[in-house]
């Protein structure tokens, strides 16, 4: 077997494997980093604002098609605010900014 057919075995496998959302808590800092509310998220993604809190506390987790748009909004938020991408452990969750979401 060839390296390029290896290499494409590779691809193949990586292709396959289902995208993973970042930790709960790195979720939350990004939004907070962007400056947006659960709210701004929630209807962006067509959920309610309680789904975003669930994903960010780690209860829950995405379904699709939602997954896919909060996973693209997550990863749009990464490029744009790395230090907020970063999981530092220990960090405490934050749910949402003075109750308005």
């Amino acid at each position: 077997m060839s390296d390029s057919d290896r290499s494409q075995r590779v691809d193949a496998l990586l292709n396959g494997l289902p995208e993973v959302l970042p930790p709960p808590h790195v979720r939350a800092k990004l939004r907070l980093a962007a400056g947006l509310t659960q709210q701004d998220v929630a209807d962006a993604v067509g959920v309610k604002r309680v789904a975003v809190t669930r994903w960010e506390l780690g209860q829950t987790s995405p379904r699709r098609p939602h997954r896919e748009n909060y996973l693209r909004l997550l990863k749009g938020l990464a490029e744009r605010f790395p230090e907020a991408a970063k999981a530092d452990a220990g960090s405490a969750t934050p749910s949402s900014e003075g109750g308005s979401g």
